[in-house]
């Protein structure tokens, strides 16, 4: 895999899988709570924000094989900033204040791995260059008049 593009999706792709699965495993630890009514409810604007963050990794998986290189480098950028700067502000700063986070070992785990996941997607944007963009590697395909026979 040598196409920044597929490899960016890539990482989307898998940043997004760890953030499904970290909410579905603090879903499993609400539901798993003895009383129902002493579980965290949001309101509305803060799902409403969360629905926008979710729609960002999945909209980059999609993009990043789309879009054209200076788009496609700068909308990588910017997207894996916002969700490294959120995910980490939301998961490490409160804790480091004293606030009382409801974060769980399992969830705090799943979020270095975002935050990492999403901080390699801007490095490798922001050294992507365009000298492999402006190259596209071609397959040999099998071709007997020509006398290619292999690839």
């Amino acid at each position: 895999m040598h196409d920044t593009k597929e490899r960016l999706s890539l990482f989307w792709i898998f940043a997004l899988l760890n953030y499904l699965y970290a909410d579905v495993v603090a879903l499993f630890a609400i539901v798993g709570s003895p009383n129902l009514a002493d579980a965290p409810h949001l309101p509305t604007w803060a799902l409403l924000g969360s629905a926008v963050l979710m729609e960002i990794p999945i909209a980059m998986i999609v993009a990043s094989r789309l879009l054209p290189f200076r788009t496609n480098r700068l909308t990588n950028i910017i997207a894996g900033a916002i969700l490294t700067l959120v995910n980490g502000f939301l998961t490490f700063v409160p804790p480091l204040v004293g606030a009382r986070t409801p974060a769980l070992a399992e969830y705090l785990f799943f979020a270095t791995i975002e935050t990492v996941c999403t901080s390699v997607i801007v490095w490798q944007a922001w050294t992507w260059s365009g000298v492999e963009a402006a190259v596209r590697p071609e397959r040999i395909v099998r071709q007997p008049e020509a006398g290619i026979t292999s690839s």
